[in-house]
Order: C-alpha cells, then structure tokens, then sequence
C-alpha cells in the first residue's frame, strides 16, 4: 500500500469522522456565540464528520504538516520490496499516531476560531517518537501535537529522548520520573526554579533536558551544586520528591487532586459510555476495502495460485 492509502485505513479504523455529537456541540456553541463559519470551512467539517468517510481530505492535511507529500503515492515497502526511507516509514508511524484528529486554525481564511475533532481519541501517551529522526523533523512533529493540545483540548504525554532545546520549550509542563518516582511535575519555567531551591543550577551553555536527566544521577549530580555555603551532599531520589510535595507547585497539585469531579461542568459528550469507538461493520467495510485493493494489485498472483491447485486437483 502507498503512504496515503495507509493513512487512509488507519484513519477509517481510528473512527475518524464518526463524531457527530462533537459536531452538533460545535454547532451550538457557534450559534451562541454568534460565530458565521466560513461556507468552506463549514462544508469540509460536515464531510469529514460523514460517517463510512475514507478521511482523504484529513489525509491531505497530514501529509502535508510532516512533509510526507512527495512520497505520498509510493509505497511503503518491506524487507523484499523497495519502498519509502528509513525516516520517512518513521513519520508514517508518527502519522498513524496523530491522525486521530485534524484542526482547523482561526488564521485560515481569516475566520472566527473554528475546531473540530475528527477522532475519539482525549488523551495520547506517545512514547520515543524521535528515535530515527532528525531535530528538525521531531521539532514540527512535536509542534504539531502542541497545537492539537491547545486548540482541542486534549492531554498528551510524550516521553523523548534528549529533546533539542527548541523541541523542550515546546512542552507546557515536564514531569521528570527518576527510580519509578516523580520528582518534579509542573510548568517547564519553574523547573529551574525548584532544583534551584534544592541547591543545583543549570549552566548557561547546559540544555535543560540534559541538566534534567542528570541532576538525578549520582554519578553527575555534584558538578551542578552552586550552593558554596553548604558542602555538596548527594540528594537522593525520595529526598526530591519530599521537596517537591512541600515546594508551591506541588501542594497545588495535591489540591488539585483533592477535589472530586463535578460531571455537570463538562459537556454530555467528555463521559464515553461505549467500549468501542467504531462499530463493527464499518471496521468490516474498511478491512474489505483494504484486502480487496491489495488482491487487485496481486490479482497474477491469485490466477496462478487458481490454476496450481485446479492443476492438482485435476491430476
């Protein structure tokens, strides 16, 4: 299958395009608003909430934010077929994670804010997207789905593997793990400012995911100590989280954590009651489609199969 019939059918597994009480809540909150969306943008939401849709529109949109245009129609390729770079199969795998939505920004055609979600997907846990790729190319990936976080209101989770630090100032909170603990979760401005307080500081050429990723460790932990006051003494994991839940940001979030959820602030729609997000025949008409595409491309190979056992039959 080519890159863009691959996006095609993971979309239509996805149960992109099925959401029509997300639709019908945007409706309403337009009307009250009196917002007049733009005829065009208004008929691409309608279409792509179309139930049975094969996302082509969608499809487009992504191919083009990951720069996937150019091999769009190629095929992906295996271990006995030539296809697709290795970078390229990269961003398809990324494409499949992220084309559980699309949005529409306020800047296009100069229109009143206008979003729609085109998946079921709330919540993404994304896990070494930039193995195999370059910073440039990690840098839009992870633009992209800050953008999706912030118009959609979603909540994302992405773990990287030393982030440049463009690609870190992207990110609107850090949770630093370290032996299975917590040791700071909060806004990515005040992350300097809590290790500051323990007694370490990040140097001005240092990036802060590496000072982040070692200011934990023992073995590189002093060269960050600036305190000249106090000797340097090795600060253990549990001792930060012990700082952590007595530093402003974490007894925040242990308020946070104390209050109950109250259904009745969030739409009908936030409570998902079906396990499934796309019924059964449509996941049937999708994996039809795809098998028959990919018998039509190796119909010789299905004709000599036919004859071999018709030829063994008969003898």
């Amino acid at each position: 299958m080519t890159v863009r019939e691959t996006l095609d059918f993971s979309g239509r597994c996805l149960g992109v395009g099925t959401r029509y009480d997300m639709l019908e809540e945007l409706s309403r909150r337009e009307i009250a608003a009196d917002i007049k969306p733009d005829p065009e943008i208004d008929a691409f939401m309608k279409a792509t909430a179309m139930e049975g849709q094969e996302t082509s529109l969608v499809t487009d949109y992504i191919l083009k934010i990951l720069g996937l245009e150019i091999c769009a129609d190629i095929l992906v390729g295996d271990e006995m077929k030539r296809g697709i770079s290795g970078g390229q199969k990269k961003r398809l795998t990324t494409d499949i994670i992220i084309h559980f939505a699309v949005l529409i920004n306020k800047n296009l055609h100069n229109t009143n804010a206008v979003e729609m979600l085109a998946g079921p997907a709330k919540s993404f846990f994304v896990d070494e997207i930039s193995t195999g790729l370059d910073s440039s190319t990690t840098f839009q990936i992870v633009r992209f789905m800050r953008q999706m976080v912030h118009i959609m209101d979603v909540t994302m989770i992405i773990a990287l593997l030393q982030p440049a630090p463009e690609t870190y100032e992207l990110f609107d909170d850090i949770i630093l793990l370290s032996k299975g603990e917590i040791a700071y979760q909060g806004p990515h401005e005040s992350v300097l400012h809590f290790f500051g307080s323990v007694g370490f500081k990040c140097p001005e050429r240092k990036g802060v995911a590496d000072f982040l990723q070692e200011v934990t460790s023992k073995k590189d932990q002093e060269q960050y100590w600036f305190r000249r006051d106090i000797p340097y003494q090795y600060v253990t994991v549990p001792e930060f989280v012990a700082h952590f839940k007595n530093y402003s940001i974490g007894q925040q979030l242990h308020e946070k954590i104390k209050v109950p959820y109250d259904p009745n602030e969030s739409h009908r729609a936030a409570l998902v009651k079906e396990k499934y997000g796309i019924s059964k025949w449509e996941l049937f008409k999708a994996c039809f489609s795809r098998e028959w595409l990919l018998m039509k491309r190796n119909y010789f190979l299905y004709i000599f199969k036919t004859f071999q056992i018709l030829y063994d039959i008969v003898g």
